[in-house]
């Protein structure tokens, strides 16, 4: 049998659905589908820049709309979630401790995250620090001072700062709880009590192939140079694990309108499939996204499927920067249309759009003006704004946005410095 065609417009849906970005909730959020939301997406990138809501707030915000932010650090802390490196430091449902641990137990593969010569170097200092969150319990790095003085930049760290990254890298502390969205950590063997390594982790090929098989689950339709992104894999056996998933009958064959190169559907996706190949459905949803959303952190990806060129700017000396420090994609209705540089100003309860691009080729109509509108009074609403102002924005929305309009509030992100 044939594997179906679909047009890129359909294709784009299928991916948007498996990101939970197909519809708005039908009602107000509730704590389960915060987690429901991180299952989907596997996996919940950190990032600790505040000019808006942090990156892991925001990702879940563009699926569930206006929550209160505290679910998060409640899962964190219920053990719900927990910390590691996964795409990047993310969070993770708990139940996906096996596919990680065996690259805390391996820990020489993971590159920059672990300095061998830094742990060698300090082993007594490292297990008298173990020895003191044992007998005194969880620690923040902020508890220990600094001896010489305040430091001289991002990678200055104290030493036991250092150490704490060294222990949670090796899995033998995690992450407690964050408070202010500062790390507490304790005991692996207190948060994780009736874990084995022995019996209970996977093996790396095991885990690899799993992961895998979650990132096409994750990503919903894909090319198969597509897969390894999501938890950063390397040298993976592609073709043989793709040849299986086939067989398995995990995913399924399919071409998409202007690409020479295979995609694969994820099983879970084929109803939603043969609907397309019937209707035009499309996503509802018109949200502003993080820059570490899955839907366009893969920049290859957010290219070929949206037609989005996308640039993390935030690690860009300014005057190298083209759109801004903290730049926003905007999806509306099943297409990446611009971006915005946006900047929460928590004093004034005022959420200020610096400057916001369209796509090229993107026309303005009234739904589209009312639908971005809306969406950045959501946005706006849920940081608690009272305001929202406007900066640079194209001629076609001048006459729409002015200078701005007064907006209520809803959850204000108020958050301490990092």
């Amino acid at each position: 049998m044939p594997s179906p065609t679909l047009s890129l417009s359909a294709a784009r849906t299928l991916h948007l659905a498996a990101q939970q970005l197909l519809r708005p909730l039908a009602s107000p959020p509730q704590r389960h589908h915060l987690l429901e939301i991180i299952r989907a997406m596997g996996l919940l990138q950190i990032d600790t820049i505040s000019v808006v809501a942090r990156s892991p707030y925001l990702v879940l915000f563009s699926r569930l709309g206006a929550y209160p932010p505290s679910w998060l650090d409640e899962a964190l802390a219920q053990r719900e979630l927990f910390e590691y490196w996964a795409h990047e430091a993310c969070f993770i449902p708990a139940d996906d401790f096996r596919l990680l641990r065996h690259r805390m137990l391996a820990p020489q593969k993971m590159g920059w995250k672990y300095n061998a010569a830094w742990h060698q170097q300090h082993q007594p200092e490292i297990a008298r620090l173990l020895e003191h969150i044992e007998q005194h319990g969880p620690v923040r790095s902020a508890d220990f001072s600094r001896p010489s003085g305040s430091g001289s930049g991002w990678w200055d760290w104290k030493p036991e700062k250092r150490h704490l990254e060294t222990l949670f890298t090796l899995g033998q502390v995690m992450v407690a709880e964050r408070r202010n969205f500062h790390r507490v950590y304790d005991l692996t063997s207190r948060i994780m009590p009736g874990w084995r390594d022995d019996t209970d982790t996977l093996s790396e090929a095991e885990a690899r192939r799993e992961m895998l098989r979650r990132s096409a689950r994750c990503l919903g339709i894909f090319k198969a140079d597509w897969l390894p992104d999501y938890y950063r894999l390397t040298r993976v056996p592609l073709k043989e694990t793709i040849d299986s998933l086939l067989a398995e009958g995990e995913i399924l064959p399919v071409s998409v309108a202007g690409f020479t190169a295979p995609f694969y559907l994820h099983h879970s996706l084929q109803p939603l499939c043969r609907h397309l190949q019937q209707t035009r459905l499309r996503s509802t949803v018109t949200t502003l996204l993080s820059p570490f959303d899955p839907v366009v952190w893969h920049r290859k990806r957010a290219l070929e499927l949206f037609g989005f060129d996308y640039r993390i700017e935030c690690y860009t000396p300014q005057e190298k920067r083209r759109y801004g420090y903290f730049v926003l994609p905007v999806l509306q209705r099943g297409e990446l249309i611009g971006r915005t540089d946006a900047k929460m100003h928590r004093k004034t309860r005022i959420f200020e759009i610096k400057q916001f691009y369209l796509e090229p080729g993107v026309t303005l109509g009234p739904q589209r003006i009312r639908d971005l509108t809306q969406a950045i009074t959501r946005c706006a609403q849920w940081h608690g704004a009272e305001q929202v102002q406007i900066g640079e924005v194209p001629e076609a929305l001048q006459p729409h946005w002015q200078q701005g309009w007064r907006c209520g509030t809803q959850y204000a992100i108020l958050q301490d410095d990092d």
